[in-house]
């Protein structure tokens, strides 16, 4: 196992390189660039090459790409280049609001999609696998945004119950900062959920088909047995493997949410940053939502060994 993971954390070292890299030079291709961006087409050649001389953009590009390398290996993320302010402080200030909003949604999706997947297929063509069924189609159609203006409406015009613009730090209260991020966080989870939901239906339906759970029952195996540790145990592999893999969607799903909230978080700074060419800023926060994504997926790997004990990586597996 240990050799196993060892291998995995330097396939995740070798994507990320293999990211950085791909950003670095596609950020560049973009026509445009933070000079034009920051002083507009009217601006003097002059004026163009003192500023590309201050931000270093003046430098031959294979130079620049060996800085940027160098400093991600010293976890020097640089300067904002437009307010100059440290890129490790905005990325700081943004990822609590974006994890805060991530918890939510994992926590409700999962906690929704789970039961109501074994439910919707332990009770097959019955009226609450119809609703069920129902709900999750309409949250894999409607996308985040559109949900989270929904919510807005509801529960912040309508009821007038919860906030809907704005972020509170959780150093302000516990209440109010739970508050500020529910309806962003249930907006992001309810479509997540939405596919977890189907996928444990499906999943649980085709191993509750299986030969050796038609075996059990023919043995007289208490329902409840045959369900949670046999057919569940089996049906959650895949399902695991698409809840993480939705993370992305999470992640994705929060920028368009972030705006419709006005919550400053990662995938606001994202967007902003890539409308100013704003190179340093735009290259950590894409690094850092792909290390999230591989680092998940290596942890989806190893909860295999978890669920079904059979599963073994490395020199132990057959």
């Amino acid at each position: 196992m240990r050799q196993y993971i060892l291998k995995r954390v330097a396939h995740a070292v070798f994507i990320m390189w293999l990211v950085a890299t791909t950003v670095f030079f596609g950020l560049r291709a973009i026509p445009g660039g933070p000079v034009a961006t920051m002083l507009g087409q009217e601006a003097t050649p002059a004026a163009k090459r003192a500023l590309r001389e201050q931000l270093g953009l003046d430098q031959p590009w294979y130079v620049q790409y060996v800085d940027w390398m160098v400093d991600l290996a010293t976890f020097n993320f640089g300067q904002s280049l437009t307010n100059n302010q440290a890129v490790s402080d905005l990325v700081m200030q943004a990822a609590p609001r974006t994890l805060s909003i991530g918890i939510v949604a994992v926590v409700v999706g999962l906690s929704v999609a789970v039961p109501a997947g074994i439910v919707s297929a332990t009770r097959k063509r019955e009226p609450v696998d119809y609703v069920a069924t129902v709900v999750a189609f309409l949250g894999l159609s409607m996308p985040a945004f559109f949900v989270g203006i929904l919510l807005a409406l509801v529960f912040g015009v309508w009821l007038d119950l919860l906030p809907v613009f704005g972020y509170v730090p959780i150093s302000e209260g516990l209440v109010p900062w739970f508050e500020s991020i529910l309806l962003p966080g249930l907006a992001v989870g309810l479509p997540y959920g939405a596919v977890v939901m189907r996928m444990m239906r499906s999943s649980l339906l085709e191993v509750l088909d299986e030969p050796y759970m038609k075996t059990a029952l023919a043995k007289g195996v208490n329902s409840r047995v045959r369900l949670y540790k046999h057919a569940l145990q089996n049906a959650l592999i895949p399902v695991v493997t698409v809840a993480g893999i939705q993370l992305a969607l999470v992640l994705v799903g929060s920028v368009t949410v972030e705006l419709v909230f006005g919550i400053q978080g990662l995938g606001r700074l994202l967007v902003d940053s890539m409308l100013d060419r704003n190179y340093p800023v735009t290259q950590v926060v894409i690094l850092l939502v792909s290390a999230v994504l591989v680092f998940t997926n290596l942890a989806v790997d190893l909860a295999y060994t978890a669920i079904d004990p059979r599963i073994r990586y490395g020199s132990e597996s057959a």
